[in-house]
């Protein structure tokens, strides 16, 4: 996961220039933008977002749910386990482009207070989305496989109970 690590990152930073510093980017503050581009970032925002949405929702309230029910308890989180940092990433990369196509449609100095509060709550939403990927799946995956394997130590401790310390 390096190079979509660092591609993730990579936007992350360009969405961050293109709201703080959108005459860089080809942006005007006054919010002329040409028709094509427009609707293409229009386009593009849209359905990041929508992407985002539904993967959350899925996730959530539909697949998580279905296999919490019936997956055993081990194959369960073996399964969130590779599906959380491809799920994480997923939406962050959705959120980088959402944020950033945004950001560039309506700059920070003439966008109005609202625009403001939707790109605030798009840079949060990318930022605790990049916290869940980066911090708390590596340490929930680790913490899991240390549990896992205390479960076995502990297990076969019990099944061989004569055998001493070698």
């Amino acid at each position: 996961m390096g190079w979509l690590t660092s591609f993730i990152v990579a936007v992350a930073f360009l969405a961050v220039g293109v709201i703080f510093s959108p005459e860089t980017f080809g942006s005007l503050s006054n919010g002329e933008n040409s028709a094509k581009l427009s609707i293409f970032l229009k386009l593009s925002h849209l359905l990041s977002f929508a992407t985002a949405w539904g993967a959350a929702l899925w996730a959530t309230f539909i697949g998580g749910i279905i296999m919490f029910k019936n997956l055993p308890r081990h194959q369960f989180g073996n399964l969130q386990s590779k599906m959380f940092p491809a799920y994480f990433t997923l939406v962050g990369s959705c959120c980088a482009i959402s944020l950033s196509s945004f950001g560039y449609l309506h700059p920070w100095k003439s966008s109005s207070t609202v625009e403001k509060y939707q790109l605030g709550f798009l840079l949060s939403a990318f930022a605790f989305n990049l916290t869940n990927l980066f911090v708390f799946t590596p340490m929930t995956i680790n913490v899991s496989w240390i549990l896992l394997f205390t479960i076995i130590a502990s297990y076969k401790r019990e099944r061989d109970p004569y055998e001493g310390p070698k």
